[in-house]
């Protein structure tokens, strides 16, 4: 398949034509173009790389699918997602990770990649088969064990040093669970005026310090998922002089949103790490701004409406972002001049890509560099509405706000998935899917 986009504005600022022929860039126009794109106006970044989004299936497949989750990361820019392992059955094996790899790889919307449990079940007890995960046709490179913090000490030295051997990493949903018991929400004094169980910041920032320490140790690479709290920002910063081998993600929620919306006791609200003080909603924008926290991760977790159209305490806890996500960067990065373009092509494609090991996107838009790209009208301006969203998950935060950016057309491995703003057929990009992998 051939494309040609015509005037795109690159991250850079420079404008030029791009042209696409099997899968790839290419120096020159091809032939007989299947889709010209006019871009005038318009804004092209490489594809977005989502390091933390949960697809559900199997075993949650009334939450969303790979395949309804793939068309949400599409109509959001997204190219590339990195799948959780809470599933049911667990991704503990390589059974499991090959089997949403493949349905990825064969719906074709985005790259699936997995990643594996650290533990058996995600229990905490004993090492998953993080080997033979990393040995499959999945090829798992990314061990998370999130939802559920890995908080014995020995068992993380071990994943540490297992991934160690063929430089993988371990990525940590830092919460002490002794300092949690029966949190719902950010302790301090919101918590105290709503009569709420609290969650407190250094549940979060001993067990990153924790981890450093032994990722230091061992020589090994370590991952914090969705950093929540300045302290915690501090403590990364601190890692990094060191020359520890430490990344951090941020979700766009964290970077948006504060306890003071606990008060209403909208479900919609209630994720894990819990929304935190203003201060560090701000903490979190300066440590993504200066390069303390290396991606932005959306966290997407759908769940159906049974599950958060409930009473406070008893709702669960997550919501979905693979739609929003790069309105809320350029909302509150980008417009307020804390990023440009280039540092969202960075935090939001290159860096997780780097991080998960998936290849082709160290350097966007080159000649022979695989075609994986969103184009967006940076200037188009509107109230988010339910109908944005395309996966099964409806629990988004942010529904009636006026946000920035719109994704135009999204192209993943040289064929579109999006064009003018709509979500070609599963159909139509299924068969695009079958014929690049030839």
């Amino acid at each position: 398949m051939s494309i040609v986009i015509r005037g795109a504005a690159l991250p850079d600022g420079t404008r030029r034509d791009l042209y696409i022929a099997g899968g790839k860039y290419v120096s020159e126009m091809p032939g007989t173009p299947v889709h010209v794109i006019d871009a005038a106006g318009l804004l092209a970044l490489p594809g977005l790389v989502d390091l933390h989004t949960h697809l559900r299936e199997p075993g949650f497949e009334q939450s969303e699918t790979v395949l309804s989750g793939s068309q949400a990361a599409a109509v959001g820019g997204f190219t590339a997602v990195f799948a959780m392992a809470n599933t049911m059955p667990v991704g503990d094996t390589a059974g499991v990770v090959e089997q949403v790899h493949s349905l990825g790889e064969a719906h074709g919307y985005v790259t699936v990649q997995p990643i594996g449990a650290v533990t058996v079940g995600l229990a905490g007890e004993r090492l998953a088969e993080i080997g033979a995960m990393a040995q499959s046709r999945a090829a798992v490179r990314v061990f998370s064990d999130d939802g559920k913090c890995i908080h014995d000490s020995l068992l993380m030295r071990r994943a540490l040093e297992y991934v160690h051997t063929f430089d993988g990493v371990v990525a940590q949903h830092a919460q002490d669970p002794r300092l949690t018991i029966d949190a719902q929400m950010n302790e301090g004094i919101v918590s105290a005026e709503l009569g709420l169980a609290g969650w407190p910041a250094v549940a979060e920032e001993s067990i990153i310090a924790r981890d450093a320490l032994i990722a230091e140790h061992v020589g090994a690479r370590l991952h914090v998922c969705h950093v929540s709290t300045a302290g915690s920002v501090e403590v990364i910063a601190w890692a990094k002089a060191r020359g520890i081998q430490i990344t951090a993600e941020v979700t766009p929620h964290h970077l948006i949103l504060n306890e003071e919306l606990v008060r209403g006791f909208d479900s919609r609200f209630k994720v894990n790490p819990p929304l935190r003080r203003d201060e560090d909603t701000h903490a979190l924008r300066a440590g993504l701004a200066a390069g303390t926290i290396d991606v932005v991760a959306t966290d997407h977790a759908p769940h159906p409406p049974e599950a958060k159209e409930c009473a406070w305490a008893e709702a669960a806890n997550g919501m979905v972002g693979l739609e929003s996500a790069l309105s809320i960067v350029q909302h509150v990065m980008v417009d307020p001049g804390h990023l440009t373009w280039t540092d969202v092509s960075r935090v939001l494609s290159v860096t997780p890509a780097q991080i998960g090991g998936i290849p082709g996107y160290r350097t966007p838009f080159a000649n022979g560099s695989p075609a994986n790209l969103t184009i967006i009208d940076p200037n188009a301006k509107g109230e988010f509405t339910m109908d944005r969203l395309v996966g099964k998950g409806r629990n988004s935060p942010y529904i009636g706000m006026t946000l920035p950016g719109r994704v135009i057309a999204t192209i993943h491995n040289g064929y579109p998935t999006v064009i003018d703003g709509q979500l070609l057929d599963s159909e139509s990009v299924a068969a695009y899917a079958k014929e690049s992998r030839g």
